[in-house]
């Protein structure tokens, strides 16, 4: 039986949210746009319902949740949204780290080819921020701090309440994308300073296509976004297009679920983690990573390489080496180069992501197909 193990790439969507997409789908199928009818006043419902349930995760206000396709578009949006306001301060640099989602680093590198400065966090083996480095290089002109919670390929996770106690006194405003732990472990997100947090929606058991961006008022004010496509005047105008009533409900009710549950999931998920780093160590495996959610775990075994490994594990257990948005390309982990890892770990890493749905690791089966492929 191939076990899945892969969840820090797609989740399953669970059946109760799969109903209510597909009722909403088919039987209330109205247009949440369309103030005439029953139909429209309906689907208003689903979605207002749905944002408050996507703010309840991190006691935000509803109306500081708006709707996107993902967790890629609202980290575009809460960049390259802020543009304008940036140029109009003459408040042109920003701080993040080498060891963010594709989704973060691009926007970032398209403003720098118009002119704007990065400054990078480094990271060592630990994979970890250091908040006296964020101390050092805040500037006047810093309009944006943008550093994830949990990274997506070790699970690393980021000291983020302390991040918010540097940038108490600060102005920039502090994003965070929040896709590996929106849902899972979201108590840090419940901090006010943190003025802008990604979610997609498929990382916590929702369809794939819907995700938020929680802005957060600074008292009365809000974050001076401006919009990044444009028709229409949905979602305040920052995110233009007919809402997508069936995912925005799904993902509301995997938001209210997961938030009833986390506490549990969690638990369940640290004996799982525990269990195989058991017997992980018998083969001195390495692990990538401090400080790392216990829904994941990356690792390297000395001479075990992860492309024969994943081979091997086929028809065993779905795994991966590193980040399904990069997965097509073959140059080496960007996260692990950053950290500072040798070549032979980097080509030797291995990442096994889990949920509360999964039942006991294949944790010997892994080991007897490392066994027989090591060098």
């Amino acid at each position: 039986m191939n076990i899945y193990l892969d969840y820090n790439a797609t989740t399953p969507v669970l059946n109760e949210v799969a109903d209510l997409v597909y009722k909403l789908m088919v039987e209330e199928y109205g247009n949440a746009g369309s103030r005439t009818h029953e139909y429209g006043t309906t689907a208003k419902r689903a979605v207002e319902l749905a944002r408050g349930q996507v703010a309840e995760v991190v006691n935000a206000d509803k109306s500081e949740v708006i709707f996107t396709s993902g967790a890629t578009e609202s980290n575009n949006i809460a960049i390259l949204g802020l543009r304008d306001f940036a140029e109009q301060e003459n408040k042109k640099h920003i701080i993040t780290t080498r060891i963010e989602h594709k989704a973060v680093l691009e926007p970032i590198e398209h403003l720098v080819t118009n002119g704007f400065e990065v400054s990078y966090l480094e990271v060592d083996e630990s994979g970890l921020v250091k908040v006296d480095e964020l101390k050092a290089l805040l500037r006047d002109d810093t309009f944006l701090v943008s550093i994830m919670h949990v990274n997506n390929e070790t699970g690393s996770i980021q000291p983020i309440s302390e991040i918010c106690e540097v940038l108490a006194s600060h102005e920039a405003y502090l994003h965070v994308d929040a896709a590996q732990s929106f849902g899972k472990l979201s108590d840090t997100l419940k901090n006010e300073r943190i003025d802008l947090i990604s979610a997609s929606g498929h990382k916590i058991y929702a369809p794939k296509g819907i995700g938020a961006l929680i802005i957060r008022k600074r008292g009365f004010l809000r974050v001076p976004l401006k919009p990044i496509m444009f028709g229409g005047g949905q979602e305040k105008g920052l995110r233009p297009g007919t809402l997508a009533v069936p995912l925005i409900a799904g993902f509301g009710l995997a938001c209210e679920i997961a938030e009833k549950n986390k506490q549990v999931w969690q638990d369940h998920a640290q004996r799982l983690k525990d269990k195989l780093i058991a017997e992980l160590n018998k083969l001195d495996a390495q692990y990538n990573g401090d400080n790392s959610s216990p829904f994941v775990l990356n690792f390297s075994i000395p001479g075990v390489n992860s492309e024969a490994a994943m081979v091997r594990l086929k028809g065993v257990t779905a795994v991966s080496n590193g980040s399904a948005c990069t997965s097509s390309s073959y140059t080496p982990s960007h996260v692990l180069s950053a950290m500072g890892l040798s070549s032979e770990r980097i080509t030797g890493a291995i990442r096994v992501s889990w949920s509360h749905i999964t039942g006991d690791l294949p944790v010997h089966d892994m080991i007897n197909v490392f066994k027989s492929i090591r060098i």
